[in-house]
């Protein structure tokens, strides 16, 4: 599993059937700031997901990537490799907390 942050949405009037409906959203995943562990930094790299909880532009989210994303009620039919699995509420190192969504500026 892996932390990312939801940058944006993917839009396509043209798939195949198994993906008609699903709602896909681009993701920049996440690692721990490694000067300070003060908090979460871009990776820099972007993935697209299948939202399986209703996430949204800014929110910071659990993905899965290669084959355990399908392995959910709802994506075990479809032809993915990355979904979005969770919302993440906080984030702690010990007893230090570097992520709190009810605090974070948007």
């Amino acid at each position: 599993m892996f932390l990312a942050r939801v940058t944006g949405s993917v839009i396509s009037t043209q798939k195949v059937d198994a993906m008609i409906g699903q709602k896909l959203l681009v993701v920049e995943p996440l690692r721990v700031n490694e000067k300070d562990q003060s908090g979460l930094v871009s990776t820099g790299r972007t993935f697209i997901c299948v939202d399986t909880v209703g996430a949204g532009e800014g929110e910071v989210v659990l993905i899965v990537q290669g084959s355990s994303a399908r392995f959910t009620p709802q994506t075990k039919p479809l032809p993915i490799d990355c979904a979005i699995i969770g919302l993440v509420d906080s984030v702690h190192l010990g007893a230090k907390s570097i992520f709190d969504a009810k605090t974070e500026e948007t």
